[in-house]
């Protein structure tokens, strides 16, 4: 599958911490494969990150453990 039919109607989600006053805010939505797509809600039709399920997952728990406070 590719990128294209893989993302198209994907529902994006903005962080729970988003003001909605135009701060910056990325949008995740899950990839069919497990993994996580992360755009950036500003210029949603410029790049898009993919990460594999183990590689969202070390993310995730990094954040938590305050890994990149």
């Amino acid at each position: 599958m590719n990128e294209v039919s893989e993302l198209a109607g994907a529902v994006w989600r903005k962080s729970s911490y988003s003001n909605g006053d135009g701060g910056q805010c990325v949008e995740i939505t899950p990839l069919s494969d497990g993994g996580m797509a992360v755009r950036d809600s500003k210029n949603p039709h410029g790049g898009i990150l993919k990460f594999t399920a183990g590689e969202w997952s070390a993310f995730v728990m990094g954040a938590k453990a305050g890994e990149f406070d």
